[in-house]
C-alpha cells in the first residue's frame, strides 16, 4: 500500500509526514529533497524550515537550525549568532 494510491496512509502514527511525494510520506515543511513542494530540493548548507529553504549558517531567523533566532541586534554567523 503506496501513498498514491492511498494518501491516507501518511496520516498515521510514526509515518515520516502528511504529504506524499514520489510514493513516500514525506513532511515539505521539514523535508529538504521536497521542501515546499514535491522535488523542489535545498542547496548545500540550507534546511527546510516552514516549507522553504533558508541558510541556517547566515539566517538570524534560523540560525544553526530551524527557527533558532538570535537575539534583536546580533547576527548569524557559521551559524552561530554573533560569532567573533
Amino acid at each position: 500500500m503506496t501513498c498514491d494510491n492511498v494518501p491516507r496512509v501518511c496520516r498515521a502514527n510514526g509515518i515520516p509526514g502528511p504529504d506524499c511525494c514520489k510514493k513516500q510520506c514525506v513532511n515539505v515543511m521539514t523535508d529538504n529533497q521536497n521542501c515546499g513542494q514535491c522535488g523542489k530540493k535545498c542547496r548545500f548548507g540550507q534546511a527546510c524550515c516552514g516549507g522553504s529553504c533558508v541558510n541556517v549558517m547566515y539566517d538570524p531567523k534560523n540560525c544553526g537550525g530551524c527557527n533558532k533566532r538570535c537575539k534583536k541586534g546580533s547576527f548569524c554567523q557559521y551559524g552561530m549568532c554573533s560569532y567573533a
